[in-house]
């Protein structure tokens, strides 16, 4: 998929119309359990732990670096 097409992907999904606070950064995974989605990541020194859908972060496993986008909304 070209990256046009996945940000139009991730817009419809996600309602990113009202978007805030978006941005990306770099992290490297800490742990990640596949049967549960959570995925610690260290990103720039900071500890985040995250949620995905199991299936889409199952191939994760520590050591591996990623980008991490964010967001958040407010209703």
């Amino acid at each position: 998929m070209q990256q046009m097409d996945k940000m139009d992907h991730m817009k419809g999904m996600h309602h990113m119309d009202n978007m805030m606070g978006m941005h990306k950064m770099p992290a490297t995974v800490t742990a990640a359990d596949a049967s549960t989605g959570i995925v610690d990541v260290d990103a720039g020194g900071m500890a985040l732990k995250l949620h995905f859908p199991p299936a889409a972060m199952k191939a994760l496993k520590a050591g591996d670096k990623i980008t991490v986008h964010m967001g958040f909304s407010k209703p």
